[in-house]
């Protein structure tokens, strides 16, 4: 990292909720979800959340790095509809070098829909993608020896 964010840094974003982002658009494979009312999907917010947060470490990061979401703890409290406008803001309460971690909070126009904390590793991509390819590598030797 070319700096750690410090300890009480506050960063807001905002994003306007698309009928992308309902219960249904979730996993439209599932006839459960397909049955839910359109309203902002909780999978969706904590996307958002960690989207805010990745946001905020970015100026951080030096080349080739980026980080991995390593801990979720938030509720959904309220429900947000297509078109509404949501604006999470995370303050920095973690800062043990690699390690990263925020509280949360998100609201729309009426109400804090969701809050809690997340946490956030610092990595080197192309010392995680040799991880990745020697996991494909395990995965395409268990495929093999059981015939597949």
């Amino acid at each position: 990292m070319k700096s750690s964010p410090q300890v009480g840094d506050v960063h807001q974003f905002s994003f306007r909720v698309g009928e992308n982002k309902v219960v249904p658009a979730l996993y439209p494979e599932s006839d459960i979800f397909l049955s839910m009312p359109d309203v902002f999907a909780t999978g969706f917010m904590v996307g958002l959340m960690e989207w805010a947060c990745t946001d905020h470490l970015r100026p951080h990061l030096a080349e080739g790095e980026g980080s991995l979401g390593v801990l979720v703890d938030v509720d959904h409290s309220a429900p947000t509809l297509p078109g509404q406008v949501v604006t999470v803001v995370v303050t920095c309460d973690k800062a043990d070098g690699r390690r990263l971690g925020w509280s949360v909070t998100a609201s729309d126009e009426i109400d804090v829909i969701g809050q809690g904390r997340h946490e956030r590793m610092v990595v080197e991509w192309g010392r995680f993608q040799r991880k990745l390819d020697e996991k494909r590598a395990r995965l395409q030797a268990i495929c093999q020896a059981n015939g597949g």
